[in-house]
């Protein structure tokens, strides 16, 4: 990948680029496959600012990188065009639309006594939230396995990976960033040119992890701390930060009950916009409306320091063997900590009508193959009707 000139294309204007990205904040409704098509179909079909080799360059140097990957491929694309102020208003425009739309969600579903519809809503898209992370694990798996050597050693640890990951999900929590990353640096141990002791920038990033989380921090520092955890530590797309954030805002810090963050994580995957943004409708349940936007500028901080720091270097970083060792290792039990994480999202489910919604959305997205924000707005009106008639609902 050959580092583009910054600012090549200074023919495009600013107030274009806000526009347009603001555009694609408004209508990305899907997640990370819409927003990267709207992306190709803007910057290398209609205009062609960008050739199309180097815009699969930056698809790929961004799934390198932890947090939200095609918020960072919108950012990138932006930078691409005019440098670092144009990153800065392209990825701001991407990520207001949706963060105004969920907080304004969150006020309504998130409230001590919504309406009865509201509550009908929230049940019936809450239980299909745990087929959508089985979808979302599945969807991974090929293209992870495609990045392992065809020989039987590699090919069993990832397995084992994939295994560990999946419990993690399960079970652990607060704590699955430490798993994701010692798996990484373990499979970035097996490369031969292992250095002669451990590499510090990586163990330095597992400093904090060796405090247990969310002693003596509350209020808007714990809010902060999962909000890092989400933008900076988060590893193979939006949905991995569910099981990150769900012990903490349910067990650790009692933000919400299991099914408000059911809710909130149904609002992440119908809003347009990146899927992290279900991190603002945390904050919100935790401090209102300053919480929604510090979670937010903490979370997405990290994606736009690595475009504006980093885009530069996204040649060196793909040819780097110890960074895809890493990422080989983290990435397979991210894929199995998302699939786990269907585990505690299902245990939260309190009704046995929200049971069969969660079958129905199985095999809407596994055997049918459809859309996910199909799924939660069939899910929504399900529960709404159950809600009319009777059918009990628990918050």
């Amino acid at each position: 990948m050959t580092s583009p000139t910054v600012g090549q294309d200074s023919r495009v204007p600013l107030l274009v680029i806000a526009r347009e990205w603001g555009r694609i904040g408004i209508t990305g409704f899907g997640g990370p496959p819409a927003h990267i098509a709207l992306l190709r179909r803007l910057c290398v079909e209609r205009y062609s600012w960008i050739d199309a080799t180097e815009f699969e360059d930056g698809i790929a140097a961004t799934n390198l990188l932890p947090g939200p990957a095609s918020t960072q491929l919108a950012i990138y694309c932006a930078w691409r065009l005019r440098g670092p102020v144009g990153a800065i208003i392209g990825g701001i425009c991407f990520i207001v639309p949706g963060l105004v739309l969920i907080v304004l969600l969150s006020v309504l579903f998130l409230a001590a006594h919504p309406p009865l519809w509201v509550e009908g809503a929230a049940a019936g898209a809450g239980a299909v939230v745990p087929a959508v992370a089985v979808a979302a694990g599945a969807a991974l798996v090929r293209a992870s396995w495609r990045r392992v050597e065809v020989r039987r050693a590699p090919r069993v640890r990832w397995v084992v990976y994939f295994i560990v990951g999946l419990i993690a999900g399960a079970t652990v929590g607060a704590y699955l960033v430490l798993v994701l990353l010692v798996l990484g640096l373990i499979e970035f141990g097996f490369q031969r040119d292992w250095p002669a002791k451990p590499p510090t920038a990586a163990l330095s990033v597992l400093v904090p992890f060796l405090v247990p989380v969310g002693l003596s921090v509350g209020g808007l520092l714990a809010i902060a701390w999962v909000a890092l955890k989400v933008g900076a530590l988060s590893y193979g797309g939006g949905f991995v930060i569910i099981p990150l954030m769900q012990h903490d805002a349910v067990v650790t810090y009692h933000w919400m009950t299991n099914s408000q963050f059911l809710d909130a994580v149904a609002l992440g995957q119908v809003t347009p916009g990146p899927v992290v943004l279900t991190v603002a409708a945390v904050g919100y349940a935790a401090a209102g409306f300053a919480g929604a936007a510090l979670a937010t500028v903490i979370a997405f901080a990290p994606s736009f320091l690595f475009i504006l720091f980093g885009a530069s270097h996204f040649d060196r970083l793909r040819a780097n063997r110890r960074i895809q060792a890493f990422l080989t290792g983290a990435g397979a039990a991210v894929i199995g900590a998302i699939i786990g994480s269907a585990v505690p999202l299902g245990l939260a489910l309190s009704q046995l009508w929200q049971v069969g919604i969660l079958c129905g959305g199985l095999v809407w997205l596994l055997a049918f193959r459809r859309g996910v924000v199909s799924a939660i707005i069939i899910a929504a009106a399900i529960g709404v009707t159950f809600a009319l008639l009777g059918a009990p609902l628990s918050r």
